[in-house]
């Protein structure tokens, strides 16, 4: 599967603008110096060939999530071959000299288990939720097929069909995604942000099995890898397991590094529409360059959008929503989960009977009241809490966890940065709120986008 970027809630609430950017730990194992929690106080260590390794012990059930997490993703390809990242997640399932093609899914869930993984922009994921006890095979599964991937025309092709299919269902037939491409595209001008994961159709349409061996020789290789196991395990025990089945393989020396470009400022506003007779209920957004995980900025322009549109209580909704009733949802984020720039996004979807350009103008007007006023002390204390709170309720599960630490060390950052995120939130102030949303809202050139019904037939 492939992650959307697109104006969610939930960005800002757990995955935007968390962490400053640190030194990766080095071989010794080492226990992070600020404690979530007893349960999740996490331990990493690096195997001989590069590749990192981080526990984060969950004893409640004897279960663990295995995780192995790449450095590459869509940004990473070249042109000409926008999809290929996710594509080839597809293939990572076919056959290897030890399993036979269509079989690893099979064989997880034989043993009690999931299995899935994930393409972003920034980065390529592959795990497994099994009983303790099966997490050796899994490692072994895993391992195999980072060095031992065979690929045949008799395979490539009819998955590539897939992944065609795929893009039919998930984006071209559906108005939101049309409409996110256009926005992104306009945002993230002649930058790789700006082309879909899943790829443009002509280009997917074109990608071979060459196209996908090259691939996994550039990118493909421990010291380009992190493993993340979250669950009934500890350090001691995983240890010699990972030096086992993963230490042993040798470090390919030659994998491409990344070269990501900066994103350049946006030079004017731009609008975009999308109008399609599929759309039953209109919505406007507008969205402005952000920054990027490494920004000191990332905190206070999560509290700030939490304050505007993070939920129930954000200033949006309330007078949106519930004062004036012009919107029945409105929201606010700040993505900063990126390596390059991210995006904040502010949206509203019209009441019955309510015009967009109504919408429009009285989301224009909350946002230029909050730039001149700002929150007040409670809201402010309230939205750092509910993010806080998210953070802490993501402790109840396993899955959460490992994706919280595994995507963010793979994008850069360090243990102490995840585990000190809690503590960077609550200590920003109104006046950063004031000042960051003043430096990258206040006339900034914007991307406005706006889904409209259109007649059938």
């Amino acid at each position: 599967m492939y992650v959307i970027p697109g104006r969610m809630e939930w960005v800002s609430r757990f995955w935007c603008g968390v962490f400053a950017i640190a030194t990766l730990f080095a071989v010794q194992i080492q226990t992070a110096s600020a404690e979530p929690s007893s349960d999740w106080a996490p331990e990493t260590f690096s195997l001989d060939n590069g590749m990192q390794v981080v526990v984060l012990p969950d004893h409640r059930v004897p279960v663990v999530t295995h995780m192995v997490w790449y450095r590459v993703g869509a940004v990473d390809e070249a042109p000409g071959k926008s999809g290929i990242a996710h594509f080839f997640e597809h293939l990572m399932f076919k056959a290897t000299d030890e399993i036979p093609a269509g079989e690893f899914s099979k064989i997880v869930a034989r043993n009690g288990g999931q299995d899935n993984a994930f393409t972003s922009q920034d980065y390529t994921a592959y795990f497994q939720r099994v009983a303790k006890d099966r997490l050796p095979m899994m490692m072994r599964m895993e391992a195999d097929r980072m060095t031992d991937l065979r690929l045949t025309d008799e395979e490539v092709l009819p998955e590539r069909d897939v992944v065609k299919e795929e893009r039919r269902q998930r984006t071209d037939n559906n108005p939101g995604a049309l409409l996110w491409e256009k926005t992104a595209a306009a945002l993230y001008q002649d930058h790789p942000y700006g082309v879909p994961i899943i790829g443009f159709m002509d280009e997917v349409e074109e990608l071979t099995r060459e196209d996908a061996l090259d691939f996994y020789a550039q990118w493909y290789g421990p010291e380009n890898a992190v493993l993340i196991v979250a669950g009934d395990i500890t350090v001691e025990e995983l240890r010699p397991l990972a030096e086992e089945i993963y230490g042993v393989i040798a470090p390919k020396g030659d994998l491409a590094e990344r070269a990501i470009p900066e994103v350049e400022p946006l030079p004017a506003s731009v609008d975009v529409e999308h109008v399609d007779p599929k759309v039953r209920q209109p919505s406007f957004s507008r969205y402005w360059l952000g920054v990027s995980v490494a920004d000191d900025d990332a905190d206070a322009l999560s509290v700030a959008m939490e304050l505007l549109g993070g939920g129930r209580t954000s200033r949006f909704q309330r007078a949106l929503v519930e004062e004036q009733g012009v919107a029945v949802s409105a929201y606010a984020f700040s993505s900063s989960d990126s390596i390059a720039t991210g995006m904040i996004g502010v949206g509203a979807t019209p009441a019955s009977g309510v015009s967009l350009e109504t919408v429009e103008a009285a989301l224009e007007t909350e946002l230029a009241a909050f730039l001149a006023e700002g929150p007040s002390e409670d809201a402010l204390e309230r939205a750092k809490s509910n993010i806080a709170a998210a953070a802490i309720y993501a402790r109840d599960s396993q899955t959460a966890m490992a994706n919280w630490f595994g995507a963010s060390l793979v994008q850069g950052m360090s243990i102490d940065d995840i585990v000190g995120w809690e503590a960077r939130i609550r200590a920003v102030t109104r006046d950063d709120v004031m000042r960051v949303t003043d430096t990258y809202l206040n006339g900034q050139n914007h991307v406005s986008a706006r889904l409209l019904p259109g007649e059938t037939g």
